[in-house]
């Protein structure tokens, strides 16, 4: 065999091999398989990782299609067969008297969202949609309840988890990661990045989640204490605090004059969802807005974050397989009337809670299968931006 056949049959080798290894080291080493993709644009561009990362998705999705087809949906916890009335307030059950705990005043009234029920009546886990407290360590009446979704007819398999917040009860932060979103303008380059959640801030920790795509996935825009690191687009959708601390989620020119004075902005592509309707281009398949390149019909893990209409419920969804219209159906069907698809792909979206272990606060996925270092956000610093939920009382 000539030294030219041996070459390319090499190279014929090595491209399986390494989109095998990509496959293999994103869904095991989330770092590594961020490394590799990011190596690869280098050798062979974005748009021919782009090319590939769909192949590979594609060619996921059909296996699973042939694999899983008959799959019956799976739930991960036991759902209470009534939902418990909410917890009295510190200061009421404080009182032993009952005439003490009629006049104590509760520190925030109970929060219990409304069950949904499952999307699809015949493709349901037990306990689709009905909403489970989630303990944390703050006290009081829950602040946060969990369900999960099987949002899409086709795929049982597909599984949206879906948290409900007190909007009212907590502070939304955002934090810049040590390295994304880059800065595409002079004064964003001086922003400080710890990567980390404050000292100050753990405390009153309550849950955290995952941010938005990289600068180069769209240039979407981000800012922090009046400063610009990454110039906003018309067509984003912004999240940011509002002066009382309540979330805000709109299109940029609704929110382009207020933006610079607060705390945060960041912005994520246009809003799947906004005031109750879906977002057109939604229905086509070759929509590229809400996978950064990757098409809108392509089946990857996928995250969101909604409010209700009157911005009392804050609600964060991550999903496994499924489509961007299909993310944005399950979180409507949660109650959300406003959507935000933040990051995708296997390694980034999750969902976080900080219980403490040793005297120590510790990091962990409130949902299985997403995998998050003890440290990350306390004391690892990490390279994404994230977002954080403090209490308020």
């Amino acid at each position: 065999m000539s030294r030219k056949r041996r070459i390319a049959l090499g190279v014929l080798l090595a491209i399986p091999l390494s989109i095998a290894a990509l496959y293999w080291a994103a869904h095991r080493f989330p770092a590594v398989g961020s490394g590799l993709a990011d190596a690869l644009r280098f050798v062979i561009g974005v748009d021919g990782v782009t090319k590939l990362e769909e192949w590979v998705y594609g060619l996921e999705d059909r296996y699973n299609q042939w694999r899983r087809g008959d799959e019956k949906p799976k739930a991960y916890w036991k759902v209470p067969s009534a939902a418990p009335p909410p917890a009295p307030s510190a200061s009421a059950s404080a009182s032993g008297s009952a005439s003490a705990s009629a006049s104590a005043a509760p520190s925030r009234p109970p929060f219990l969202p409304a069950d949904v029920g499952a999307v699809h009546a015949a493709l349901a886990a037990e306990g689709d949609g009905v909403w489970v407290p989630v303990t944390e360590g703050q006290g009081g009446p829950p602040r946060m309840f969990k369900t999960l979704l099987h949002p899409d007819r086709k795929r049982p398999w597909a599984e949206l988890f879906v948290v409900a917040i007190d909007a009212r009860a907590v502070a939304l932060h955002w934090e810049i990661g040590t390295v994304e979103p880059a800065a595409t303008v002079p004064e964003g380059r001086d922003v400080e990045r710890t990567g980390l959640i404050p000292p100050s801030h753990q405390p009153k920790l309550v849950a955290g989640f995952n941010g938005g795509f990289k600068m180069q996935h769209g240039r979407w825009g981000a800012g922090v204490k009046g400063t610009t690191v990454v110039a906003p687009r018309t067509h984003g959708c912004t999240i940011l605090p509002s002066p009382d601390h309540v979330a805000m989620l709109a299109p940029w020119p609704d929110v382009e004059e207020v933006a610079p004075t607060r705390a945060w902005w960041r912005q994520t592509p246009p809003c799947m969802v906004h005031r109750g309707k879906r977002h057109g281009a939604l229905w086509d398949p070759e929509a590229k807005g809400w996978g950064a390149t990757l098409e809108g019909d392509t089946v990857i893990r996928r995250s969101a974050i909604g409010l209700n209409g009157d911005r009392s419920i804050l609600f964060v969804g991550v999903s496994n397989h499924t489509a961007a219209h299909v993310l944005a159906d399950g979180m409507m069907h949660a109650g959300a009337e406003d959507v935000a698809q933040l990051d995708v792909n296997w390694s980034y979206p999750r969902f976080v809670v900080f219980p403490e272990r040793d005297g120590e606060l510790q990091t962990e996925s409130l949902f299985p299968g997403f995998e998050v270092d003890p440290g990350e956000y306390l004391r690892d610093p990490v390279a994404r931006d994230f977002f954080y939920l403090t209490a308020v009382d």
